[in-house]
């Protein structure tokens, strides 16, 4: 099978409080009243509209400052090497990282949103609303993550994959 590169452009930037590796959070959840913007290039912003009817959004964005790329890691929070495609970490084939956030305010081409994961300067690759009667699964499973003690760090970061 052959399939051509595909390339996206970013659409805007993420703003956080978050300016290095070491100390962000590694889930939206364990960030918790984490605030920051998503601001939205002026070409984009008509895509903006009605966005701010939604309690969450999805955040699709580049892990640009993601320094490797494996196909096996170390997740939080295991000590068992785990296939890439069943972790979150952001040592990915294609570094795009996915996160969902709640809204607090759009003002003109940039939301506020809370609890906020993402590194500050994040490229913006897309935005889609998170509709709970499509994206809530209540019989989902956890796979390897059912029986682990999910207890984070104090602030929810983990460092096994800063410099």
């Amino acid at each position: 099978m052959k399939l051509n590169p595909l390339t996206y452009r970013p659409i805007g930037m993420i703003h956080s409080p978050f300016k290095q590796i070491r100390g962000t959070p590694i889930q939206g959840a364990l960030a918790r009243g984490a605030e920051g913007t998503v601001e939205v290039l002026e070409e984009f912003a008509e895509g903006l509209r009605d966005v701010q009817m939604f309690s969450h959004l999805y955040l699709l964005y580049a892990f640009d400052r993601a320094t490797k790329t494996s196909l096996t890691c170390v997740p939080f929070p295991d000590d068992e090497a785990r296939g890439v495609f069943a972790t979150r970490a952001p040592c990915r084939p294609n570094a795009i990282g996915l996160s969902v956030v709640r809204v607090l305010a759009r003002e003109g081409r940039t939301i506020r949103v809370a609890d906020l994961d993402v590194l500050d300067g994040t490229p913006l690759l897309d935005i889609k609303p998170y509709v709970p009667m499509f994206d809530c699964r209540p019989d989902a499973g956890a796979g390897w993550l059912t029986n682990v003690d999910c207890k984070p760090a104090e602030g929810g970061a983990d460092e096994r994959f800063a410099p």
